[in-house]
């Protein structure tokens, strides 16, 4: 029921959907009462509050082609990971945009800081213009740092293609290397 109410379907299409593939009965007040549950939950997730300090938090956009009003359009989930001081990962929030931009991070970073967290030792972003200046106007003490993946794809812009594999190949003896004098 969630999946198909997730994948935009009315709540008669849901009660269709499931007499056919599994020739069983639901009511539409049923649903209704089932996806207004999981909303008001979602809704205390995204609020909940956070811890004070995070070790390391990722950052990143996630571009999804979706349709709207009949089109197919691009919509952006802006999610962030925090890694606690227990050493678990905790997914701080995701959020919906348009497209990816550091005026929309600047957003998810007050929500962040509102939700209860004073301090990021770093941040892992893809580098975005004018994201670690966003970062810092809203954490000035955290220290950004590209994150590798995102590094590894930068520099293949600058590689023929028929090079990638072996440059790639290369590029992990650099970022796995114990020290910078061995990298």
């Amino acid at each position: 029921i969630i999946s198909f109410y997730a994948k935009g379907m009315s709540v008669s299409d849901i009660e269709d959907q499931i007499k056919e593939m599994y020739d069983f009965d639901v009511s539409t007040s049923t649903i209704s009462r089932i996806t207004n549950a999981v909303s008001s939950e979602i809704v205390a997730w995204q609020n909940r509050p956070l811890e004070d300090l995070y070790l390391i938090v990722w950052m990143d956009g996630i571009v999804f082609k979706v349709r709207e009003n009949s089109k197919v359009i691009n919509k952006t989930i802006y999610l962030a990971v925090g890694l606690r001081r227990d050493g678990k990962k905790e997914v701080l929030g995701m959020w919906l945009g348009k497209n990816e931009s550091s005026s929309f991070w600047m957003s998810v970073l007050t929500d962040i800081k509102a939700r209860g967290v004073e301090d990021i030792l770093i941040t892992a972003t893809d580098n975005l213009n004018g994201f670690t200046q966003t970062i810092r106007s809203v954490f000035p003490q955290s220290q950004t740092q590209i994150c590798v993946v995102h590094q590894i794809r930068n520099a293949c812009k600058y590689v023929v293609w028929k090079d990638r594999k072996s440059f790639t190949s290369d590029m992990k003896h650099i970022y796995n290397a114990p020290t910078k004098q061995a990298a």
